[in-house]
Formats: C-alpha cells, structure tokens, sequence
C-alpha cells in the first residue's frame, strides 16, 4: 500500500481522508490502526541523543505513537498548523486560553459562552490579572468599540452554548486581526465539517472530543488546532502545563473518528426532522435551531456553514416545574445528562438567567437542550407525545 503523505491527504474529500488521516500501517507492522502506546519512560540509544532530545517520542508527556496519530488526524481535518490533545473539552478551553493571555490582559467573550468557560474566565484568569468583558453574540463587527488597547483575544462560540445564536465569525476575526488579537472558538457543534474554523480567520479551534468526536459517550477529551501564527505559543504552553489526554481516550477518539462524519450526518438529518416536528407542537413557543429561519444569526448559519448537528434547544409556553419534571422523569429514550454527541437522546433544563451579563434572556416558558441520537425518529417522537400530554396534565 502506498504511503500516505499530507499533500495526497488534503486532496481526498472529508469522508476518505477520516478513514486514512493520522495512521500509517507500514509503522504499527501492517496492523491498520495505531495501537495505545501506554508509558512515561522512552529510551534513549546514547548520552548525546538523550541530552539532544533529538528522537521522536522522548517523554510520555510530550507525546506518543497514539497522540501523534490523532493530533496529525485533526490537523488534517481542521487545516490547521498543528493540534494538542488534552483530558477534556474545559481543558482545551485553558490551555487555549492560556497560550494567548497574560497578567494586565484584556478578552472579550460572547455572553452566550459556555457555562463552564465563564467560570474559568471569572474565576482562575481574574486570578491571574486577566480582565473579561461579556458581549452580546450578535454584536458581529459591532466589537470594535468594545476593544481596548490591552483586548488580546476575543472568545467565540457558534452557535451558542444553550440558546444558538450564531455569531458572525469572519467580521469578529477581522476586527480581532485589526488590533492583533487571537480569536477563539469552541467549534464542538459544527465540528471541522460543518464549519472550517481556520479557514474562517479562527487562530484557536476548540472541540470536546467527548461529544462527536467520540460518539459512544465513553471518553473525555479536548483538542485544541491552531494556525500558524498561534501553533508555537499553544504548543509550548501544553508542553509546560503538562495536560496530556490519556492513551485510551485518544485510541478511543481514532476509532470513533472514523465513522465521525456518517454519524454526523445521520444525527443532522434526525435532528432537523425532530426539530421541525417540535416546532409544530402547541406546547411549544420557539425552537432554537440555527437551520430554522426564525433562529438568531440563521442567515449567518445559511452563509458559512455547511450543515448543521443534532443539538438544539426548545423554549416551552409557560408551564410549571412540576409539570416540566413530569414531561421529563418518566421519558423512556431520552436520558437527563450533561453532554452530547453520542448515539443516545438526551433531553434537560437549562436557564441561563442567573449567570448571563451582557444579554438578557426572557423566555416565554421552561427551557429544555435536546439531543438528537441514532434512534428511529418515529420512537423519539412517540416518547416525547407521551411526555408532552404528561406536561398539560400538569399544567
């Protein structure tokens, strides 16, 4: 079989480059994927090429055969200069963070940001001397008065975490660019398929590979790509903050990659349908799914992205919690739990009232994020009728 190279790989489409990037049988003795390389300690052959650091794995920290293999898969699939791998999707969020910041620095983050993110910004930057503005997602290039002399990055994250606006990525990067400033974003629902962030002007994509990436809810994982201009400063912050991803979670994350883009595709068109469906429900005020026209930032959407996934949330008519819990704690394939991506339905409640700052959020009803899975629409659609006449009992 003929070796693979990086210029035959960026010439196959997505689909056949996830099942040949970041593997090379001729080096594993024919086996055709990478194994897991457990281990701290790699032997050096002589003093000079120990003290030279001149192989190519020298410590389990700076990498491995299985790290190597997935960080050179999504380089591949981001168009990126170079990826780092790290335990989990917050992790990818610091590291990132930290590769770009410093003491007296000044980063705007959309409001519609994941919660965690904010915490880490609110809580460990304002530490460190790291001052954060919240802005509304919408603001596009309205940014620029938001600048300051000391703005070093801008945090963005398409569509937002809960209620899916999507931001207008290329004006934000070209205002960012404008200042020199590092603009980042958390791409996990789109993904590289379905939205190309380097291509875009993003310098620093973050993703949870424990949401599509992995598929099967098995693993925690975060990876971070960069472009040239920010893959030497993300690199040399991972290699001295120590925060490598596991062997197993990354075997874990080449296997499931390579079926990425069919399940992917599989869980949008599901999604659409159930989101289509919900839309047409009379407990049901709004859906918020960036392919629905009514949806903040859809134009945008239309524009620069080329798909959508299986996440999306709904904003009920007004109706109690009690009723709420009763909708929910008797569903039979939807399950209550804090992620997405796998093949499994997931349903639960959010309000982001009490942590939002630059926005406000005044929904007509309780709010529910929805996951869509590998079920057969048909089943999903039955459990949540049964639920939705649960909820009016209740009122």
């Amino acid at each position: 079989m003929k070796k693979m190279t990086p210029q035959m790989l960026a010439g196959l489409s997505d689909r056949t480059k996830l099942v040949y990037a970041g593997r090379e049988p001729s080096e594993q003795f024919g086996f055709v994927n990478t194994p897991i390389y457990r281990g701290s300690t790699v032997l050096a052959p002589t003093m000079k090429e120990l003290l030279d650091r001149s192989n190519r794995f020298v410590y389990g920290t700076i990498g491995t055969p299985t790290s190597e293999a997935l960080e050179n898969a999504w380089s591949a699939i981001s168009g990126a200069e170079g990826t780092v791998c790290v335990p989990s999707g917050l992790s990818a969020v610091s590291v990132a963070l930290m590769s770009c910041l410093k003491a007296g620095d000044h980063l705007l983050i959309t409001d519609s940001v994941y919660r965690p993110t904010r915490e880490f910004a609110n809580g460990v930057l304002k530490r460190f001397g790291v001052e954060t503005t919240y802005f509304d997602p919408m603001i596009g290039a309205g940014i620029e008065a938001l600048m300051r002399p000391n703005t070093t990055a801008i945090f963005t994250e398409a569509p937002g975490s809960q209620t899916f606006e999507i931001q207008d990525i290329p004006a934000l990067a070209a205002i960012a660019h404008g200042h020199g400033a590092t603009l980042l974003m958390d791409n996990t629902w789109a993904t590289p398929f379905f939205f190309p962030p380097h291509e875009m002007g993003v310098d620093l994509a973050i993703e949870a590979g424990t949401k599509y990436l992995s598929g099967h809810s098995d693993l925690l994982l975060g990876m971070v790509s960069a472009n040239e201009r920010s893959w030497k400063a993300l690199r040399e912050t991972y290699l001295q903050s120590g925060l490598c991803a596991g062997p197993e979670d990354m075997f874990l994350a080449l296997r499931g990659m390579r079926s990425m883009l069919l399940r992917l595709k599989e869980q949008e068109k599901a999604g659409l349908e159930m989101a289509h469906w919900l839309k047409a429900r009379p407990e049901v005020d709004k859906v918020l799914h960036p392919a629905l026209p009514d949806c903040p930032g859809h134009d945008i959407w239309k524009r620069d992205f080329k798909g959508s996934s299986g996440l999306f949330s709904i904003v009920l008519k007004p109706f109690s919690q009690t009723a709420v819990a009763a909708m929910l704690d008797d569903l039979a394939l939807f399950g209550m739990g804090y992620s997405w991506g796998g093949y499994e339905s997931l349903i639960i409640p959010f309000d982001p009232r009490s942590y939002r700052s630059a926005t406000s959020w005044n929904p007509a009803g309780p709010a529910l994020r929805i996951q869509i899975g590998l079920e057969d629409t048909e089943d999903l659609k039955r459990d949540l009728d049964a639920g939705f006449a649960r909820l009016r009992a209740k009122g």
